[in-house]
């Protein structure tokens, strides 16, 4: 038998088996088992099996997987490579540095055609000035509609690109798009629209008007959408929606109009105001992720009033995590607020970051606009599902302690609560803290401390 091997020089010569060193069995089995052989290498190996025989030529080519990943441009064989594949592929992950329009859109479209499955391609290129102006000049990279994938991720590198003019998105199931130049004839929104796909976009750039219109959209991301003036969104079948750091308040007045009844998980991560941002009835919303409300208007609240008030409405929360910001001031009041306001929460996660260590913060100046209005302290409250709270970062300040004993009495059903300690919290306080706490509560609440010994976070266990 003979068969064709490499030099280790890319010649390829002819040789030859002595009987004794037996049949070529591997190359006798059928397609499918060599290609599950195959699989267990990188795509480049696999593809070097060619050179073995003209048996072997052919077979790497029926591998429904193709991972390539280069440390430089992308060279010219990628394109004839996967235009030459014969079978469908389920995966594709192209890795490339500084990637050029022309040279993506040489495999591309013929990637586009054999994809059935997920598509990641990653141009990893430079960040700098003079990279992003050089980017902005060059061609337009036309990009093919996935008429059968199903799942795409591009990150283009801010990469100028046009979305396709026609076709659909028939079977994807998710599209992200990160680091995308945004221009030509056809909108994202367009691209996006019933009945072609769902949508992620991470810093783009070129996006100063998105609407997307959908009677099938479950999901919506947009990160850093730089330049961004005005979003609308149409979409009743929508479950979750995620805008972080696109709009820019000291830029322009973020501009959105929300149609999604169904909404059921919402982060709104960006600047906000009521005038203009128009989120429509969310009746079935169950999670709400915002930024920090100044409750007095500024961080310094010295001359502010009371700005919780404004605050009437919250939905139907189950899960409330509340991360709270002190600064050493009475918190008390805004967060009974926001508690009647979600009364039938059933676990409650209240973190209260500071500067840790710092005395300062335990307290604030007598007669401070913090303690009102201060009706929270003899006003009843009523939590009758909530049963779970946690606490992190428990200093032990008389405006914490004095809230803690609020909650326990508000939290009628109240099954276990667990406090983690401040890092610079002692022993001597953690023990003190537990025992009033279990002193003050109803005996079936369980309660979990912990605390931090040479900075590593241990469960606390009282001797004796």
């Amino acid at each position: 038998m003979e068969m064709e091997q490499s030099d280790g020089g890319g010649a390829v010569k002819r040789a030859k088996l002595s009987p004794g060193a037996g049949e070529d069995r591997l190359s006798a089995l059928p397609d499918d088992v060599l290609v599950l052989i195959l699989l267990r290498l990188h795509t480049a190996e696999a593809a070097q099996t060619a050179v073995l025989s003209l048996r072997w030529r052919r077979v790497w080519a029926l591998l429904p997987e193709f991972r390539v990943a280069f440390a430089g441009p992308m060279p010219c064989s990628v394109g004839p490579a996967i235009a030459a594949h014969q079978a469908d592929l389920r995966y594709l992950h192209v890795g490339v540095m500084d990637a050029t329009p022309e040279s993506v859109a040489a495999w591309l479209p013929a990637a586009a055609r054999r994809l059935c499955g997920r598509f990641v391609f990653l141009n990893l290129a430079g960040r700098d000035e003079d990279w992003e102006e050089a980017a902005a000049r060059r061609n337009v990279l036309e990009l093919p509609c996935f008429e059968r994938a199903a799942t795409v991720y591009l990150d283009l590198g801010l990469l100028g690109a046009a979305m396709p003019l026609a076709g659909v998105f028939a079977r994807l199931t998710e599209l992200t798009l990160a680091r995308v130049r945004f221009r030509g004839p056809c909108g994202l929104g367009d691209a996006v629209s019933s009945p072609r796909c769902p949508l992620a976009v991470h810093d783009a750039r070129g996006l100063d008007n998105l609407t997307i219109r959908s009677e099938s959209l479950l999901k919506v991301v947009l990160k850093q959408l730089s330049g961004l003036l005005q979003l609308t969104v149409v979409a009743p079948a929508l479950k979750e929606f995620f805008v972080v750091y696109c709009f820019h308040i000291d830029q322009n007045q973020p501009v959105a109009n929300i149609s999604a009844s169904q909404l059921v998980s919402l982060k709104w991560l960006d600047a906000f105001d009521a005038n203009t941002v128009q989120l429509g009835k969310l009746e079935h919303l169950q999670s709400l992720d915002t930024f920090f409300v100044f409750v007095y208007g500024t961080m310094d609240i010295d001359g502010y009033q009371y700005l919780m008030e404004d605050l009437t409405m919250l939905p139907d929360i189950m899960n409330l995590h509340l991360v709270v910001m002190a600064e050493g001031h009475d918190f008390g009041g805004s967060s009974f607020n926001v508690l009647r306001l979600c009364t039938g929460i059933r676990r409650l996660l209240l973190q209260l970051p500071g500067h840790t260590g710092s005395e300062a913060q335990t307290a604030c100046s007598t007669g401070c606009i913090c303690d009102q209005p201060s009706n929270w302290k003899t006003e009843e409250l009523l939590l009758n599902h909530l049963e779970a709270v946690e606490i992190l970062e428990f200093r032990g300040s008389e405006h914490e302690v004095s809230f803690v004993k609020r909650l326990l009495n508000w939290a009628t059903v109240l099954k276990k609560m667990t406090v983690t300690f401040d890092i610079f919290v002692t022993e001597s306080m953690v023990k003190e803290l537990s025992q009033m706490f279990q002193g003050y509560s109803r005996p079936e609440i369980c309660f979990e401390f912990h605390m931090y010994w040479d900075f590593v976070k241990v469960l606390y266990a009282p001797q004796g």
